[in-house]
C-alpha cells in the first residue's frame, strides 16, 4: 500500500501472520500445560486472571520496545 508523504510515496508492508501465530501458540501451549497440572484447581480465579493480564501487559511492552528499536530511522536534519 502506498502512502503519499509530501509528494513521496512509501511502501508499507503488513507484518506476516506468522509473527502473531507463533507467540499465540506458545502462550496457549503454556496455559494448557498449567491448566493440566493437578495443583491448578487450588489456584484462585483472581490469581489466574492477574497472571494472564500481567503476561499480556509485559508482552505488549516488549512489542512496543521492539517496534521503537527496530523502526527505520528518518533523517530529521534539514538544510536551510
Amino acid at each position: 500500500m502506498s502512502v503519499s508523504e509530501g509528494g513521496r510515496t512509501t511502501n508499507r508492508k503488513r507484518p506476516p501472520v506468522v509473527l502473531f501465530i507463533i507467540p499465540l501458540m506458545l502462550g496457549l501451549s503454556g496455559l494448557y500445560r498449567v491448566t493440566q497440572s493437578p495443583s491448578f484447581e487450588s489456584y484462585r480465579t483472581v490469581d489466574v486472571v492477574q497472571l494472564l493480564v500481567s503476561g499480556a501487559g509485559f508482552g505488549a511492552a516488549l512489542v512496543g520496545v521492539m517496534f521503537t528499536l527496530l523502526r527505520p530511522r528518518t533523517d530529521t536534519t534539514t538544510c536551510i
